[in-house]
């Protein structure tokens, strides 16, 4: 008897034909819908101040909205909920099929805001020009996480077809998750009670090690992020006069900075911002370093010089050590400098000893660490008696507490493995992810009793976040696929 064959409601289930008719509707489909979606510069409130006015969020969620009624799924219910001042939602219902008990619901969760557009695209490429080659979809969005609500109805759908049976779904697709899903507490509280019991969660908004098997998120880590800034002038003043009275601010801000993490090390040193790592997740980091060795930092695309006698060398990784590199990634606070101002560009830069300067910090926090209480205390110690009496000053713009998977149940498990062994021909496979979905916290609170699988489709050099991301098609469709097989083995 195969694993399979131990999860009976799987039985009636054709797989060849279920992945046969996801390909074709991605190929047919999504992909062009996707390449619609890339083209909306549709970023997250928290980088365009005026998205109400610009449109751009309305769009991707009416485009969903066409999207999703064109679909014909029997008994379907789909709203988009607007309340003023907040950014908007989708939300669809579709009842269970077969007899299936009609209250215990799956709720599929997605966003289609985006982070910024980022320099550094190559050539032919850009944050909003689509671009289709060698199976991947170029371009800010589709991958992070446009395709989730095309990927979750096509599963449903797919199933459908077949007449399988599966339980209640309900899908929520926010606007806001790269600004922190500050509207989302709202939305889950005047949602709830339409979502009926809720059994499990599948969110498809996190990363893979690789492009070989299903892998299933464990963790995720929190975020501050917020801007540090030195005064020590009222104006520029002429470097000649003023070096060696006047205090860089950015020699300042340095020094503050030396109080979050060591700039030898890149350690984070306050222990207000680490937590212990429990012995499952190193356990877990151990078996996922067999899997992904050195492909850990190989993955990245490592800047190279070549010295007199023509050899080249790569900047090299913190450590070369898997486990350590998979433990530093997902369950060690990390400090990095995303944006500064008060810096001229080189080209305007003169002898002017400036009067400020500002940095945009994100600190990432290990998964059981409070981010609000972490945003409190990075304040403190950015601002507490500054050097040379300068006026400092830290203002936090989001605070998101990290999140640790409650234990797998025996069913989900069983489940997950013959879906990745069906269409990957290897096992599911479990790590933490570095990134914030701050979804997953209020979501725990809220449902504390449901399973949670947290997938995704962002594997090596897909580069979320930054330039020429892209999403790798030929696995999304064997996740989709996969996701419905784990749609049908929890009834």
């Amino acid at each position: 008897m195969t694993a399979r064959d131990a999860i009976p409601s799987l039985t009636n289930l054709d797989t060849n034909k279920l992945l046969g008719d996801i390909s074709r509707k991605w190929d047919t489909d999504i992909v062009p819908q996707l390449i619609e979606y890339v083209k909306l510069p549709a970023k997250s409130p928290g980088f365009d101040h005026d998205w109400a006015t610009h449109g751009f969020l309305d769009a991707a969620i009416d485009q969903a909205r066409k999207w999703v009624l064109a679909q014909n799924v029997a008994g379907l219910t789909l709203e988009v909920v607007r309340v003023d001042g907040r950014t908007p939602v989708l939300f669809f219902d579709i009842p269970s099929t077969a007899g299936v008990d009609p209250t215990r619901t799956i709720l599929l969760y997605g966003h289609l805001d985006k982070q910024p557009e980022m320099t550094g695209w190559r050539s032919g490429l850009g944050p909003w020009i689509p671009v289709y080659e060698d199976g991947k979809l170029y371009g800010r969005g589709s991958a992070d996480d446009g395709y989730a609500v095309f990927a979750a109805l096509s599963a449903i759908v797919a199933l459908d077809a077949q007449g399988v049976a599966r339980p209640h779904c309900v899908g929520l697709i926010e606007t806001c998750e790269e600004s922190g899903s500050y509207d989302l507490p709202y939305y889950l509280e005047s949602l709830a009670t339409r979502m009926g019991q809720v059994k499990l969660v599948i969110a498809l908004d996190s990363g893979a090690g690789n492009y070989d098997q299903m892998w299933v998120t464990t963790s995720l880590r929190g975020l501050v992020n917020g801007t540090l800034t030195v005064n020590v002038l009222t104006e520029g003043v002429h470097s000649g006069d003023a070096g060696g009275v006047v205090p860089s601010s950015f020699r300042i801000a340095r020094q503050l900075l030396d109080r979050i993490d060591d700039s030898h090390t890149g350690i984070v040193k306050p222990p207000e911002f680490n937590c212990e790592i429990p012995k499952e997740r190193v356990t877990q980091a151990k078996q996922a370093a067999d899997i992904l060795g050195e492909a850990m930092w190989k993955r990245f695309p490592w800047d190279s010089c070549c010295d007199d006698g023509g050899k080249f060398t790569f900047v090299q990784p913190t450590t070369k050590d898997p486990v350590e590199l998979i433990l530093n990634r997902t369950w060690r606070a990390a400090l990095a400098v995303t944006g500064a101002d008060g810096l001229p560009s080189i080209e305007m830069g003169g002898n002017v000893q400036r009067p400020y300067t500002s940095l945009k910090l994100s600190l990432r926090l290990p998964p059981l660490v409070n981010g609000e209480k972490a945003a409190a205390q990075l304040k403190h110690t950015l601002e507490n008696d500054p050097p040379y009496s300068a006026h400092v000053t830290y203002n936090f713009e989001q605070a998101a507490t990290g999140w640790n998977a409650p234990p797998i149940a025996p069913w989900l498990s069983a489940v997950l493995d013959v879906a990745s062994q069906t269409f990957y021909g290897k096992p599911a496979a479990y790590l933490g992810e570095g990134g914030t979905i701050p979804f997953m916290a209020m979501l725990g609170v809220k449902f504390p009793d449901a399973q949670m699988l947290i997938t995704g489709v962002l594997g090596p050099q897909s580069n979320a976040h930054g330039p020429n991301e892209f999403l790798h098609v030929p696995y999304a469709k064997k996740l989709t696929a996969a996701v419905a097989i784990v749609l049908a083995g929890a009834v």
